[in-house]
Formats: structure tokens, sequence, C-alpha cells
């Protein structure tokens, strides 16, 4: 026999088709006594709903043959219509529980390369350095939409494939489990105390008053109880006097509500990829934001999102700190910003933290990422200022080792020729916060924070190319139309590189470019990355989240379980009353709830002073053991325990 573990499990039974009625027999009594009865034990009547779909499969795969008979025409039709059939099989194929388990386990492996490899919409300064790192299977990647998965169209195809087959798999379902909530439980069996646990006894009670006092205490405890009308009658003619009880239907809705809310939560991830937007920008202390298309330098917007119409907030990067250990390891690190949430409304000032964003209504803005921005000055032979800004480099290490690149397309320089080729200026360099010189490496940082800044540069001059409309990695410099220049600083004239001490008023300064100008890296500001993520359906999500860790604990811990109570007429008065009962699991308890219940109902049955019951324990144990009964009895009782046996079997 299946152990219980197995029936504890959330996925959904087999679909019952929509057009499949309940067998004819579920609610017709079982008699041990007629011809067959111990066969009949079998079936629907003392045990749980068999799955309708299960025992009426045509040969190409689609169900018929239900109550009203139409399986055969259906099947007849659809055997003239190949294309019918065709797309009959292929929709019950990815409706059914074993397709949807298999998206669901695909989704997961396919969300894999998302935690692994960055991500555009979330730092897209990690994937240009990964792409700059890895050449050759970088592109590959990128290709495959390595680096934007959750946008990929494979990924959205899974997601798609997924929600249709969970949809069809809970149509049918539900409308199912629903007839069932109204539906009476199944008559007793003509025998139920030889169910596995079931007891007899006398009562002085006549059978219909003793079903009265039992179908009241059942319902005293919470189970759904029903019993049979007055004038009942057996198939043998004789008085039907019985009670039908039930208990944990929760099971089964609380299965079904773990998965519509499993529909639910996917419906509203979808919905917030529709409406909501996702982008990030660089900030240098100092600097401000708007929230503006043009103010991002990356921006992932939803086929629905009106780019005009984004919420109108803005802030300004006060101040940025970073703490770290004594190794080096990242200790805090907080964004101190001042934010107007509106248009109209005051500024407001807020901290901002790694998990801890600044929400504004659906729009969080998260902080990911911080970096080093050196200060450059562009002065002429006059000492007049050329161009002056931050330049924020790129980290390369967790020592914040970092790869700078100023261009300046406008340095006043004449153009050179008679195609007047723009002369422009382009430095590179490598900035060190704390710089040590290495004998093998050269200057390199042993420390992440800025406590002795170096910047080694070298400098180009030459065509950029940046005036041609073709767009330009702001981190790189192409130097195919440039010449690269002698410079003069604190390494000595006539160098292609010097290094520059940013800390150090003598040893900053760059001489010997063209015209006589000079440039100088005069201080160095740190930069905070920020991640603005609008997802107007996260409420949404969060409630069917709730929904599904409720559903869940529903399906696992509720159990389902019958109880049948048969009163018969004795020979001397009175009568003789029978209960028995069955769980979906086994082992869970079921024995010690059936033994309570029946001492409950003997209870009800007998009155206090109406002399001792005489009680026969029939089958004695839950699983279907030896048990005492009137002698000629043994064989037909075997039968009867080994039918709800094998009922239970099925059922799980």
């Amino acid at each position: 026999m299946t152990s219980s573990t197995q029936s504890s499990t959330t996925s959904l039974d087999a679909d019952p088709p929509a057009d499949v009625d309940p067998p004819a027999d579920v609610d017709a009594p079982v008699d041990a006594d007629a011809p067959g009865g111990a066969e009949q034990a079998d079936g629907a009547s003392v045990g749980f709903d068999p799955d309708p779909a299960a025992s009426r499969r045509l040969p190409d795969g689609h169900a018929g043959g239900g109550a009203r008979g139409s399986g055969g025409a259906s099947a007849s039709g659809l055997g003239r219509n190949p294309a019918l059939a065709l797309a009959i099989r292929s929709w019950r194929q990815l409706t059914s529980m074993r397709t949807a388990l298999l998206l669901l386990f695909l989704l997961a492996l396919a969300a894999v390369p998302g935690s692994l490899l960055p991500q555009r919409n979330i730092n897209p300064m990690r994937v240009e350095q990964y792409l700059s790192d890895h050449q050759t299977v970088g592109p590959l990647l990128d290709r495959l939409s390595g680096f934007d998965v959750f946008a990929a169209p494979w990924f959205a195809a899974i997601y798609l494939l997924l929600f249709i087959s969970l949809i069809g798999c809970l149509s049918s379902r539900i409308r199912w489990h629903a007839r069932a909530l109204f539906t009476a439980p199944p008559k007793a069996p003509a025998r139920p105390g030889r169910l596995p646990g079931g007891s007899a006894w006398e009562s002085p009670l006549p059978p219909a008053e003793a079903t009265a006092a039992a179908r009241t205490a059942l319902r005293g405890r919470r189970f759904r109880a029903s019993a049979t009308a007055t004038d009942a009658r057996r198939p043998d003619g004789t008085p039907d006097h019985s009670v039908a009880a039930e208990k944990g239907y929760l099971r089964e809705t609380g299965n079904l509500v773990f998965h519509v809310a499993l529909v639910g939560l996917l419906a509203a991830v979808g919905f917030g990829s529709w409406f909501g937007y996702s982008g990030t920008t660089l900030v240098v202390t100092g600097d401000g934001f708007a929230n503006t298309l043009i103010s991002y330098d990356q921006f992932t917007g939803g086929k629905l999102v009106n780019t005009a119409k984004l919420r109108p907030f803005s802030l300004t990067l006060d101040r940025f700190a970073a703490t770290y250990e004594p190794n080096g390891e990242p200790a805090d690190f907080r964004a101190d910003v001042t934010y107007a949430p509106d248009l109209d409304t005051p500024t407001r000032q807020a901290t901002v933290r790694v998990n801890h964003p600044l929400v504004l209504g659906d729009t969080k803005v998260y902080l990911i990422g911080h970096g080093y921005a050196p200060h450059f000055v562009l002065r002429d032979a006059r000492g007049r200022t050329v161009w002056q800004g931050n330049v924020p480099c790129t980290p390369r290490d967790g020592m914040f080792t970092s790869t700078c690149t100023v261009k300046i397309p406008d340095a006043g320089l004449p153009p050179l020729g008679a195609q007047r080729v723009p002369q422009q200026l382009a430095f590179s360099g490598v900035f060190t916060p704390t710089t040590r010189l290495d004998p093998t490496h050269g200057y390199v940082s042993i420390y992440p924070a800025a406590r002795a800044p170096g910047l080694t540069i070298t400098g180009f001059v030459g065509n950029l190319h940046v005036d041609e409309g073709i767009p330009q990695n702001v981190y790189t410099v192409n130097t195919k139309d440039m010449r690269q220049l002698t410079l003069s600083g604190p390494a000595g004239a006539g160098r292609t590189a010097q290094v520059l001490a940013l800390d150090n008023p003598g040893q900053r300064t760059l001489t010997g470019l063209p015209a006589g100008m000079r440039l100088e890296a005069d201080s160095v500001a740190e930069f905070a990355t920020f991640q603005v993520k609008s997802d107007p359906f996260k409420g949404e999500a969060l409630l069917f989240s709730v929904l599904i860790i409720l559903g869940l604990i529903a399906s696992l811990r509720v159990r389902r379980r019958r109880v049948w109570v048969r009163a018969t007429p004795a020979a001397g008065g009175g009568s003789t009353v029978e209960i028995g009962g069955l769980s979906r699991s086994h082992g869970d308890g079921f024995a010690a709830e059936l033994g309570q219940l029946t001492t409950l109902v003997r209870d009800a049955t007998v009155p206090v002073g109406a002399g001792p019951s005489t009680a026969t324990d029939v089958t004695g144990t839950e699983d279907g053991g030896a048990a005492t009964a009137p002698r000629g009895t043994q064989p037909r009782a075997a039968a009867a325990d080994g039918a709800a046996s094998r009922e239970s079997e099925r059922e799980h």
C-alpha cells in the first residue's frame, strides 16, 4: 500500500474533464449480504471520489463514455477530423499536471543564469566589465540574452506556457470540487462495522432515533453528516437507517487555493512587467537626478509604460559613506539624499542603504553600487578653464582599483590639415584609492578607502569620432585615429605615462599637452549607482504569496476522512449500531480519532441508565487485522476489508 506521504502532495490530481459526470453509483449503498456485496465495497461508496477521467479514456486520449453517453459520438467526430483530434490531445497534454510541473521546473532552471550572470537592468557597468573580461564567451551569452534573462523570449515562452497549463488544470478541477462541496457524502455500506477499525453494539433506541443521535454527535465534531430519509429503503426492501459523515474538504480547497494563488502570482508578476519599469543611474556626490527618461544611464520599461508620465520625483546625493573591515571587506554603505516625492511637495532627507531602499509609492530607489570619480580641470596656456568635471571610474576588484576614461571633444584645438580633422583630447588611466608600488605589478591599491588616491594616466590627441552620430562606450577610448602624447609630470618629462597623487598639490598636474594646456586632477569624489524600480502590482503579488503559504499549510495539515453509522432492528428490540470509517491517508492518527468517534456515538445511542451495551470490535485495527465477528461471517468480513484496502490504494 502506498505510504501516507504520497497523499500529502500539493499537486493536483488528474484533471477531470468538464463533460464527464461523477460515477453513477457514487451514492449507491453497498450490501455485503447481496451477491457480489464484498466486491461492491471496493466501489466509490466506501472510498473517496475516484478520478472521473481516469476510467473513461478513449484510445486517442480524450475522455468519453460519460453519464450522458456522448463519448462515442465525440470519438467518431474526432476520428473524422485528425487535426481536431491532435489539437485536443495536445491541449490535454499541455494542461496536464505533469506538464505543469515540468514547466515549473524549467522556469526555475531558466532563472539560474539570471542569478549567476550580471543583468543589464540591475548593473550595466558589471555587464560591460564582464564583456571586456570574457571577449569570447561574453558576446555569445549576450546574443542568447544571458544578460537580460527575465526579458528573454525563451524565458517568456516558458512563463506563458506554464500560465496556460495551470489555468487549464484548474478550470475543470474547480468545477469538480465545487460540485463535490454541495454533494451529500456517499451512503453507508451495508456493514460499516466490517471496515478497518469498525465496531458494533446494541442500543435500546429504535433505528431512526439511533441514527438521529449519531448524526447530532458527529455534527458536534464538525463533520458534514446526513441521515437517510425516514422512508428510505435498502435494495432488499428493508428500511434504511444510516448516517454518512465527511470531514476534511479543506484539504482539497487548500490545494486549489495554492494553485490558484500561484496563477495569480504569475499574473501579478506578468502585469508588473507590462506596467512597471526599471532603470539605473549614476550620481556623483553633490549632483542630482530627476525621474525622466533622459536622466537614466539604462532604462527598461514595460510595453504599456508611458515614459512621459513617470513619477515626478527628484533627489540629490548629499553624501556617500562606506566603511570597511581592516582586511578590506565592506562593512556598510549609505547614501544620504535630499529628495522631493512630487513636484509640489517640499524636500525631505533620507538615507538609502543596501536592501533598505527609498520608497516612493510603488516606486523604490535601491543603492546597488558605488565607486570613485576624480575631478579633472583642463586649463589653457593662460590658465583659463577650458573644461572640468568629475569622471566616474569603473571598479575592477575588491580594492576598487578602477579604470578611468576622460574624453574632451571640445578642447579648443584647431582642426588639422585640409580635411579639417578634429583635434580632441582623451586620457586613459587606472585609479588606485590607497596607492602602493608593487615590484611586480606596479602601482596597486591595497585598501578600498581613498587614503592615498593615485592615478596612472596616459594621453591621446586626434579624432574621437564623437560628432558622427554613432553611439560610443563612455568607458573606452578608440585610439585608431589618435596619437599618444608625451607628458610631463611628477614622473619627469617626455613620458607616455605619469602617476599623479591626488592628495598632493605638487604631484597632480600634467603638462606637455598641445597648445600649452595642462590637466589637473585636484580631488576625488564618490559616486553611487541607484536602481529605480516601479512595480505597480507588488501588493497583489504579496497577497497571492500569502495565499500560497496558507493553501500549502491547509493541504498538508488537513486530513480527508469519512465515517458511516448504520442502525438495524435488533431481535430483542432496540437496534444494532455499526460504525466504520476510512481515511485518505494512513498513519495519520485516524485510528485514534475513529476510536474517539466510536465512543462518542456509543454514548449518544446508549442513554445513561439504559444498561450496559454489547460492543463488538469487528476489525480492531486500521490496517484491517484480525477481528471478532459472528460465526459464519469471517470470509465476508475479510472480503470487505480487502475491498476497503484496494479502495485506499487506488486513492493514493
